[in-house]
Order: C-alpha cells, then sequence, then structure tokens
C-alpha cells in the first residue's frame, strides 16, 4: 500500500473530510471515544462516508504509525452520483451504456473491468458503498491508467440504482446462468445497463429479480466458469457489435 493512499490519525482525518478529500472509507476502532472522536463521527455522518468499527488489530495492519484508532483510506477517483450522470447523458444527446458492479472485490478484476469499460466506451462503472472494491492506487495502474478517464459512481446500495435506471428508461441485463437466454439475443440499441455479480456469488437476489433479463455466455469445457472481467469483455462488445452495425 503506497503512503498517500491512506490518512491516519483523528485531527488529520477531520481536516482531510473538512478539505474535501474524496475517501473511500473509514475504520475507527470499536470502543474509540472522547470529544474529537465525537467530532470526527460526527463529520463522516455529515458527509454521509463509510465508516467501519473494527478491531484496533486491523488498523494496526494497515499502519503502526500513531494512529490513534482512527485510518481513513484515500480514493484515486472522484466518485460522481447516478442521478446527476443520467440527465447528463441524455441531455448530451448520447445512447447511454452503464455497467454496474455486484460484490466484485478482487482489485484485479475490477481494474480489468475498468479498462474495457474504457476502451468500450462505457459511460459510467457503478459500484455500492459496501461489499464492493476499493478505488485506489492499485485498481488505477491495474485498469492501466483508465480510471482516470471513466466516471465511477459509487450508490449506497444497486437495488436502488438499479430501479432508478429502470424508471428513467434503461434496460437493466444481468450477468446470470440459470434461466437466461444467449446474451446476443437482446437488442442493446436502446438505454442499456448490464450488471455482473462475484465470481462465487454471483448477483445478489435482490437485484437479480429487478433485471429486465438475464444473459449467459455458451461455455464448453469442463470449468464453465469465465472469469468476471473476461465474461465482461464479451457482453461490453457485444454491445458495440450491435450498436455500430446500427449506425
Amino acid at each position: 500500500m503506497e503512503k498517500n493512499d491512506y490518512i491516519f490519525g483523528i485531527r488529520a482525518v477531520i481536516e482531510a473530510i473538512e478539505a474535501g478529500r474524496e475517501i473511500d472509507k473509514i475504520f475507527v476502532k470499536k470502543d474509540l471515544n472522547g470529544d474529537l472522536a465525537n467530532e470526527l463521527l460526527a463529520r463522516v455522518k455529515e458527509r454521509g462516508l463509510v465508516c467501519h468499527r473494527v478491531p484496533v488489530e486491523k488498523i494496526d495492519r494497515i499502519t503502526r504509525k500513531n494512529h490513534q484508532g482512527v485510518v481513513a483510506m484515500l480514493a484515486a477517483v472522484s466518485y460522481c452520483r447516478l442521478d446527476d450522470i443520467v440527465p447528463q447523458l441524455y441531455e448530451d444527446g448520447k445512447l447511454p451504456f452503464i455497467v454496474l458492479l455486484d460484490g466484485v472485490t478482487d482489485v484485479r478484476n475490477f481494474g480489468a473491468i475498468a479498462r474495457t469499460c474504457e476502451c468500450a466506451g462505457v459511460d459510467a462503472i457503478v459500484i455500492p458503498e459496501r461489499g464492493s472494491v476499493s478505488v485506489n492506487a492499485d485498481a488505477v495502474k491495474t485498469s492501466a491508467g483508465a480510471l482516470h478517464y471513466l466516471t465511477v459512481c459509487r450508490e449506497k446500495n444497486l437495488t436502488s440504482a438499479v430501479k432508478f435506471l429502470k424508471n428513467t428508461g434503461y434496460k437493466v441485463y444481468g450477468a446470470a446462468g440459470d434461466g437466461a437466454v444467449c446474451y446476443t439475443e437482446p437488442d442493446y440499441t436502446e438505454p442499456t445497463a448490464i450488471v455482473l455479480g462475484s465470481e462465487d456469488e454471483g448477483i445478489s437476489r435482490d437485484v437479480l429479480r429487478l433485471c429486465d433479463r438475464l444473459v449467459s455466455i455458451p461455455e464448453f469445457g469442463n470449468i464453465k466458469s469465465l472469469n468476471v472481467s473476461v465474461a465482461a469483455g464479451v457482453l461490453m462488445y457485444e454491445v458495440v457489435r450491435q450498436r455500430r452495425s446500427n449506425s
């Protein structure tokens, strides 16, 4: 972990919040209390930041310096809001294309997906606040710098994000196996969002139920399990193929 990826110490983290630094999440020692700690927690609540109360051992694994029971992990990019991005895409006359990641926690997979998103002209990638990879320096490096150009939205939960997209005219497709149609069957020449889940759990049940259709990629080998970043690339470039053929 690079030293610039985090800030430690109660006052230092408060100052970072007040300065508007882009913070991915904050770890606070479980039993931390006192006036300064309460001030920090108030700032965290005001900004709606992700905060985890954890044993001190977890913070010690990040840094052995005088952290005072608080470490803030910095985001390598500025997060955007989905409800700001969607209207702007329509105003710009774009045919929107958004990718949502549900439970993808591996930084290498995330970086590879982000890289393909940027190359395929995806308008935004959406991740949830919790249970997701952090957009840190490692993610940026793995994406070959694509995350510097790609819009990243971090939402409180993907269920609300999917509902919002459906209500604003998007067709939402979930990458899944059971009950899914071949990924080439749907018409992607309309506002489109594709949801990809983690390799072990897949898309969560609540999000899966909201998808307009489920799509799958045919697999003929013994393993029958594509890496999520590879599956993402296949699906994204089917959208690209259809839209180029239709233009």
